[in-house]
């Protein structure tokens, strides 16, 4: 049977007109499409009668490495354990909020790669980061002790006497001192806590040893950037203007 198909790259390289390693290069940037698809693939093949389209802003230019924000569902694995389906698995096109990614192009590459920069515990939900930018890496985990984060506790029980001040200072965990943060009620079942350095179980420890159990933890914010009209189960990309 004879093979009628041509590499996708000599296909381009005979359109812009470039070299065949240049064409390489405008497939791996996501700039061809296929038949109205992106094919991001080098070694792609196509037939004469399909449709190949480049970009009309296709550029050799180094793709910049992409940050991502994912509202993560309670029972997602996000760094702490490993006994349930890891949140990356929340990644994909569909779960994109396409109404708030700007001028950033989804390309399958952006899922590769990727850092977890403040690990979340699975019963959790709330703000995941992921980046493939040694600058935030950098940030939030080299440096992440000083990085402050915000969650919204819900809780149940009555709380004992002094207890609020309690949380805000003068609790030890692993038989070390906590560090002053800010605690304060949102509601009559809901506490914010905005602190650094937190470990995995101490907010629910923190809690029971003032007579609350924890009903539910969201973490809302990382440093200056909130979690804000993004969805459970979705994400979007970091903005080129914000910073953490």
């Amino acid at each position: 049977m004879t093979d009628n198909t041509i590499r996708l790259a000599k296909r381009v390289a005979e359109m812009i007109p470039c070299s065949r390693a240049e064409a390489d290069k405008y497939i791996a940037g996501g700039w061809i499409s296929v038949d109205g698809v992106v094919v991001e693939e080098a070694g792609a093949r196509v037939a004469d009668e399909q449709d190949v389209v480049i970009h009309p802003d296709a550029t050799l230019i180094e793709l910049v490495p992409v940050t991502i924000l994912l509202h993560k569902p309670a029972g997602f694995s996000a760094g702490v354990d490993t006994d349930a389906a890891p949140a990356l698995e929340c990644l994909t096109q569909e779960t994109l909020l396409l109404a708030d990614h700007g001028k950033q192009r989804f390309l399958k590459r952006h899922l590769s790669n990727l850092t977890l920069t403040s690990p979340l515990e699975t019963k959790a939900s709330g703000l995941v980061i992921y980046t493939q930018d040694f600058r935030v890496a950098r940030k939030l985990v080299d440096e992440g002790q000083r990085v402050e984060q915000e969650y919204i506790v819900e809780v149940g029980g009555a709380i004992r006497e002094g207890g609020l001040a309690a949380l805000n200072h003068g609790l030890t965990f692993n038989g070390k001192e906590i560090a002053p943060m800010k605690v304060s009620w949102q509601n009559e079942t809901r506490l914010r806590f905005a602190l650094k350095g937190v470990k995995p179980g101490q907010i629910t420890h923190m809690c029971r040893m003032v007579g609350l159990s924890v009903v539910s933890i969201k973490r809302i914010r990382v440093g200056r950037i909130s979690m804000a009209g993004l969805p459970v189960g979705q994400w979007r990309y970091l903005h080129e203007y914000e910073r953490f």
